[in-house]
């Protein structure tokens, strides 16, 4: 039988009638109670359970990890303060964060703040009040004779920028995710601070314009935190093209004091396939998705989302940075003595084997009081280890790029950005290329996004809910140039390229066919 990855709106209706709103006088029974949740959820998407939910980037949560995520509810532990005599929560947390930088060829050693957040949102809120607290450092090494460091963390933000001589500071990007405008504001920089370096023209706006950034970076009485897109959330393209790229950026970072944020919530797991570079032949077909996040090394910081591409429940971010004393500076939580770990020695070497090492969670990130999200991360890493990761990862790039190949032959749709607007030159989009079609190059800048449009206004002003309402195939509608568009985004670990793909066609041809 096949599953529909939104129930009818029959059941949806019933299920919201079903909805208490007002509070009884006397407790319920246990029964009672779970009958009523039980029927509730007739009325919520199959988000999880079914690989042909596109929406959102959701990736679903795999069996081991939605088991101990009950574990998680079950013990209930606030995963805040380190106490080694009491509790192996944290020590789980770094064993977990530790796998997933080996997962991702990043060196732990070197990513020695690492820390599990609420989601991608939360970590590039981490990053940019860590890339706040340095560039400001920085300006006032530069302003200072006498080496004093102001600290927003310290002085608040107002008195540290007036110290560092600095009268604002920006957020340089391309084609930003909106989180990072809300991340922006929250750390008191301000939506408009995030600005646009990218390249001219739709095809390669996604690319930074090294010398519009350097422009940028030469401002004075200016501080500048660089922000990379690792998979553009609309097309699934990446802000650099290689390690040339990364290193330009270092330099230039290095140069003007400025602090390199990775926004990698789609793209983080792409780099389980660098350890494939080069190996055979077959490999060449992912030397674009390598590109993307070759020297994401060189950055300071990278947050990631886990209950995307690696497929755990929901609540659970990642930021990585390779700054654990200046994460210290900035979220260490003062004058709370009930919280201090139970060892009386301080070791913020969290690379040793001794547990009492460890730093506490509480001051190194945003939260004082926090779920143990760790837990499914680290079931998931046990359970699939490298090749189970990377076997997702292929399966789910493959039907990407099925899609994607199927819209580009399909004369009701377009696939977006336009052939003549992708990263193809000009001149390759009209000859044949003598080892590989134009349309093969074209599938190679496929990750894990797909957007497109309907090649009839009409039909594309719905076709959306247009696919929606089949119950078959769950997507996103977005914008793109200020026209409707649609997005496919594979990320559940359950694909199966040919029944999926299937589904997908007679879904799509579908749609078209009753358009005309």
């Amino acid at each position: 039988m096949e599953t529909h990855v939104l129930p009818q709106k029959s059941s949806v209706d019933k299920a919201r009638s079903s909805i208490i709103a007002t509070l009884s006088d006397e407790p319920r029974d246990d029964a009672t109670c779970k009958d009523v949740i039980s029927a509730l959820t007739q009325g919520l998407n199959q988000a999880s359970l079914s690989s042909r939910y596109y929406g959102f980037v959701i990736g679903g949560a795999t069996p081991i990890s939605r088991f101990a995520d009950n574990k998680v509810t079950e013990f209930d532990q606030n995963v805040h303060v380190h106490l080694p005599d009491e509790t192996i929560a944290t020590d789980i947390e770094h064993a977990a964060s530790k796998m997933l930088c080996d997962l991702v060829n990043l060196d732990p050693q070197k990513w020695t703040h690492r820390i599990f957040t609420t989601g991608a949102t939360a970590s590039n809120v981490v990053g940019l009040a860590l890339g706040r607290e340095h560039v400001i450092r920085q300006a006032g090494l530069r302003e200072n004779a006498d080496g004093s460091l102001p600290s927003v963390a310290q002085l608040g933000l107002l008195r540290a920028t007036r110290l560092a001589n600095v009268d604002e500071i920006q957020i340089l990007t391309t084609v930003p995710h909106s989180s990072i405008r809300k991340a922006a504001a929250l750390v008191g920089l301000g939506h408009q601070s995030v600005k646009d370096v990218g390249r001219d023209g739709a095809a390669e706006k996604h690319l930074f314009d090294f010398d519009k950034l350097e422009l940028e970076l030469q401002k004075s009485n200016t501080a500048s935190i660089i922000a990379v897109s690792a998979c553009e959330v609309n097309t699934g393209l990446f802000a650099t093209r290689g390690a040339d790229d990364f290193g330009t950026l270092r330099l230039m970072a290095d140069k003007y004091g400025a602090w390199i944020h990775v926004d990698a919530a789609i793209g983080l797991l792409a780099r389980v396939l660098l350890g494939r570079k080069g190996t055979a032949p077959q490999w060449a077909e992912y030397e674009k998705i390598m590109a993307g996040v070759e020297g994401l090394e060189l950055a300071d910081s990278i947050g990631g989302d886990a209950h995307k591409l690696f497929n755990v429940p929901y609540d659970c971010g990642i930021l990585l940075s390779r700054h654990l004393s200046l994460a210290q500076a900035v979220f260490q939580n003062p004058g709370a003595a009930y919280l201090s770990t139970s060892t009386s020695k301080t070791n913020t070497n969290i690379n040793t084997n001794n547990s009492a090492a460890m730093p506490s969670p509480l001051n190194i990130g945003i939260e004082n009081s926090r779920r143990f999200r760790a837990l499914p991360v680290y079931a998931n890493l046990i359970r699939y280890g490298r090749a189970g990761y990377e076997d997702i990862l292929l399966r789910q790039i493959e039907l990407a790029r099925e899609i994607a190949r199927f819209i580009l032959q399909h004369d009701a749709y377009e696939l977006l950005p336009p052939l003549e607007s992708s990263t193809i030159p000009a001149s390759e989009a009209r000859h044949r290329d003598d080892e590989r079609t134009v349309e093969n190059k074209r599938l190679e800048d496929v990750f894990m996004i797909v957007c497109f449009r309907a090649v009839d206004d009409g039909l594309n002003g719905r076709l959306a809910d247009a696919i929606k309402k089949t119950h078959r195939v769950y997507v996103s509608g977005t914008s793109f140039h200020g026209a409707p568009a649609v997005r496919f985004a594979v990320s559940n670990y359950q694909v199966n390229v040919d029944e999926d793909l299937t589904c997908i066609k007679e879904v799509l041809n579908e749609v078209a066919h009753s358009n005309q």
